[in-house]
């Protein structure tokens, strides 16, 4: 048995791991927190200190680390089929997925396209997008549009259609510019506007943009009701129904990137739905697997899928993956639905997120507190940090007081935000809540 202490697992991490998103002299003054084990909302290091997982672990695990129901589904698979390449072949747990998916869009969206990651489906449903449209006889248009603060991944095709300067500008020689448009973020309203003036003064100017250069423009890209890596930016439901109409009208496709936003993260399966339309292309990840294996996928309309039908390889769409629809990796996004259906999780997360937000409503009258706010099972607030020259440690200083705290915060910024599994109890919420208040107050001095 392996008796390594965190310390030792740490100093080799260091030594032959280049971390995601992190400057790794960083962890020279804040030491890499090594996992042994997990269970429920808890993560454990290997000294046996145990930490609430309260942004689930980077938005992904749904219900709890080592699920019992979807534990069982994968060892029933594995003793079944553990891959197999998916052209030319298919499988079951592939089919049966795609078809509940297609289901919860109520069959408008009825093709499914699968991938690993975010960013790769991001990539398929722009990379679709072109080329339906030259597929349509309509080659020019080849632009993107996409909002003020967005984020849809870091590989170049997703970063070009991303706003955010940290994960751009080192790599702008590399892209292919999109158009950017006005975010609704309801933060932005002027005095006397309401979250839905805010909304149509944002499709306005993608109405602006339209009239100029529809006939330029291939999709719309569109993180429905937050955009998370921006700070958690909320925006009321009526912008999605107006940019829709926006693109039926302008013969514009609308890509939603529900990567972060879907499975029941924004209060409804998918965040699309509160606003009572369907996109063109709907990207799925993070949560569809429970948090268990790589998996993504686009959804889109027969009528897309039908623009690529042809005797013509040339016209068919020729982007692969070698993990495509990997059956282990499909079947835990069928034990991760399965569980959606018998437990009757958005019901229950309703009542959980009330509870969640009254625990933490004693922090909107804080008078460091900006913005307290809440999207379904989404939580955050901006803190104001009055020292110029604290605000960029802000978040550093944040994330190493929650670990002290046994709490896995990481804000974005100045934004302090939980997005925690569906699982919370009671008891778990209001010691969420209160950790929390208690990390920022101590944040505040140190």
């Amino acid at each position: 048995m392996n008796h390594s202490t965190s310390n030792d697992w740490v100093a080799r991490s260091l030594r032959s791991v280049w971390h995601p998103c992190t400057q790794m002299q960083h962890h020279e003054q804040m030491p890499l927190v090594a996992i042994k084990n997990a269970r429920g909302v808890y993560l454990y290091d290997h000294d046996g200190k145990r930490y609430l997982d309260a942004i689930s672990s980077w938005w992904v695990n749904l219900f709890g680390h080592a699920n019992p129901r979807i534990n069982a589904a994968l060892k029933e698979q594995l003793d079944t089929l553990e891959h197999a390449m998916l052209a030319g072949f298919t499988h079951e747990p592939v089919v049966e997925l795609s078809e509940q998916l297609s289901s919860l869009t109520n069959h408008v969206l009825g093709h499914a396209f699968y991938a690993s990651d975010g960013a790769s489906a991001v990539e398929i449903a722009l990379k679709m997008s072109f080329h339906a449209w030259r597929n349509a006889g309509r080659p020019d248009k080849q632009e993107f549009v996409c909002v003020q603060g967005s984020y849809h991944g870091e590989t170049i095709g997703a970063l070009a259609v991303t706003d955010v300067a940290l994960f751009k500008d080192a790599y702008g020689p590399l892209l292919r510019a999109a158009r950017v448009v006005t975010s609704p973020d309801a933060r932005n309203a002027l005095p006397g506007e309401t979250a839905q003036d805010v909304a149509r003064r944002a499709a306005a100017d993608v109405e602006t943009l339209f009239e100029e250069r529809a006939d330029k423009i291939a999709a719309f890209i569109v993180e429905p009701l937050v955009q998370c890596a921006t700070g958690m930016a909320m925006h009321d439901p009526l912008y999605l129904t107006l940019v829709r109409e926006l693109c039926d009208r302008f013969d514009v496709h609308l890509i939603a990137d529900e990567i972060a936003v879907g499975c029941g993260r924004t209060g409804t399966f998918f965040a699309c739905e509160q606003a009572g339309i369907w996109p063109d292309f709907l990207c799925l990840s993070k949560g569809i697997s429970g948090g268990y294996l790589p998996l993504s996928l686009v959804l889109t309309r027969d009528s897309i899928y039908q623009a690529f039908y042809s005797e013509d390889i040339r016209r068919g769409f020729l982007h692969s993956h070698s993990y495509t629809g990997n059956p282990l990796a499909c079947r835990a996004a069928l034990a991760t639905l399965q569980i959606f259906r018998d437990d009757d999780v958005l019901a229950q997360n309703r009542v959980k997120s009330a509870a969640m937000m009254a625990a933490l409503a004693p922090l909107a009258q804080h008078a460091r507190v900006a913005n307290l706010r809440q999207r379904g099972t989404i939580f955050a607030f901006d803190a104001i940090e009055p020292d110029a020259n604290r605000v960029s440690t802000f978040s550093r200083r944040f994330f190493a007081t929650a670990l002290e705290h046994e709490l896995m915060l990481r804000p974005i910024g100045r934004t302090v935000y939980l997005m925690p599994p569906y699982i919370l109890d009671p008891e778990q919420i209001a010691d969420l809540a209160a950790r929390t208040r208690a990390v920022f107050e101590t944040t505040l001095w140190n």
